[in-house]
C-alpha cells in the first residue's frame, strides 16, 4: 500500500485493476477470494467506500449466481444428463464496460440458455439479460484418432467452433464465419490459437501459416495427442495493451470523473454558499486528491456546466465569485 499511496491517478488504477479482477473472477484464477478481500479492504480503507463499491458488488455477483444456478436446476429436474450450464449474473455498474456481442451457440447450448432465460426473468421481475459470450469459457469432451480422449478448456467461440466439426469432416473459413456469426477479430484469434500453436493443435489448416485468411480450410487434427487428459487451448491475445485501447481506457477515466468533480463542486458550494473561482479550485483539488489530481481547466468547464443548470451562477458585480443556488 506505501507505493499505491505514491499515485496521483488512483482511479487509473483502480479501471485497471477492476479489469484483471473481472478476468481473474470469471475465469477462475484468484489465488485466493480472501487475499482478493484483504486488499480490497485496505483499498476501503485508503480511499473510502466509492472507490472500492464496484469491486465489493464484483464479489457480491459471484457468490448471488452460485445460488441463482442452485435454483435453476432444482426448477429443471428434466435436464438430466445434457450439457451443464453455469452462468455468472454480472450486474452492469459494478463490471468492466463490454461491447454486446451475439454468436450462434450450438442448438443444445443455446436452448438450455433460453431455459436459463425464461427461470431468470421469471423470478427477477424487470430485469433483462444480455448474454457476453466473448467472457465465457466451456469444457467440452474430444476424441481424436485412434480414439485418444481428451477433455478441453476452451473459451464460448472457440467450443462454437469446435462443436461444427461434429457434422463436417472440413470447413472453410467463410463457412465457420457464417455458421458462427462471431465478430472477424475474435474468430480469427480463436482459430489461430486453435490450429497454429504447437500443442494446442486440435485443428489443422490448409494452407499450413501462422496467420489466418479468408480462403483458409480447416479440419479435426486426427495426430492431435497431449500427456495430460485436460487440455487448456488459450486464446490467441496481444501481450500489451494497444494505443487505441490505452486512449479509449482514458477517456473512460475522464468521463468518470466528470460527475465527481460536480458532486465536489456542489458538496463545497452548499457549504460555503459564495466563493471565488480560486478558492473553488483548490477546494475541489483538495477534496478529490486522494483520487486523482484534478485539472483545473476540467473543474473550470464542470462551473461552467453547472451555471447553465441554473446550480450555481456568477456574482453580477464580481464574475470570478459565484454563488450557489438553492
Amino acid at each position: 500500500m506505501m507505493l499505491f499511496r505514491y499515485l496521483q491517478e488512483k482511479d487509473v488504477f483502480e479501471k485497471y485493476y477492476k479489469q484483471h479482477l473481472a478476468k481473474r473472477l470469471l475465469s477462475g484464477k484468484t489465488v485466493s477470494d480472501d487475499a482478493e478481500r484483504s486488499l480490497i479492504v485496505k483499498l476501503k480503507t485508503e480511499c473510502g467506500y466509492q472507490f472500492t463499491s464496484k469491486l465489493e458488488g464484483m464479489f457480491t455477483d459471484m457468490k448471488t449466481s452460485q445460488d441463482t444456478m442452485q435454483g435453476f436446476y432444482a426448477s429443471q429436474p428434466e435436464l438430466g444428463d445434457g450439457p451443464t450450464l453455469v452462468v455468472q449474473v454480472l450486474t452492469t455498474g459494478s463490471w468492466p464496460t463490454q461491447p454486446i456481442v451475439t454468436c450462434n451457440l450450438p442448438s443444445e447450448m443455446s436452448a438450455l440458455c433460453e431455459k436459463f432465460r425464461s427461470y431468470y426473468l421469471g423470478t427477477h421481475t424487470g430485469r433483462r439479460l444480455s448474454w457476453q459470450t466473448n467472457m465465457g469459457t466451456a469444457d467440452i469432451k474430444a476424441t481424436f484418432g485412434k480414439g485418444q480422449k481428451h477433455e478441453l478448456n476452451v473459451s464460448t467461440y472457440q467450443m462454437c467452433v469446435l462443436m461444427l466439426f461434429n457434422n463436417a469432416d472440413r470447413l472453410s473459413y467463410k463457412e465457420i464465419e457464417q455458421a458462427t456469426e462471431i465478430p472477424a477479430s475474435d474468430l480469427k484469434r480463436c482459430l489461430q490459437s486453435m490450429a497454429c500453436v504447437k500443442g494446442k493443435n486440435v485443428l489443422r489448416k490448409e494452407p499450413m501459416s501462422k496467420d489466418i485468411g479468408e480462403e483458409d480450410a480447416f479440419f479435426v487434427n486426427d495426430k492431435f495427442t497431449s500427456k495430460f487428459y485436460k487440455v487448456k487451448i488459450g486464446t490467441v491475445v496481444a501481450q500489451k495493451e494497444s494505443e487505441p485501447e490505452k486512449q479509449e481506457t482514458r477517456q473512460r477515466v475522464e468521463e468518470d470523473r466528470k460527475p465527481q468533480i460536480e458532486a465536489a463542486i456542489v458538496r463545497i458550494m452548499k457549504s460555503r454558499r459564495v466563493l471565488d473561482h480560486n478558492n473553488i479550485i483548490a477546494e475541489v483539488t483538495k477534496q478529490l486528491q486522494s483520487r486523482f489530481l484534478a485539472n483545473p481547466t476540467e473543474i473550470k468547464k464542470r462551473i461552467e456546466s453547472l451555471i447553465e443548470r441554473d446550480f450555481l451562477e456568477r456574482d453580477s458585480a464580481d464574475r470570478k465569485l459565484y454563488r450557489y443556488l438553492a
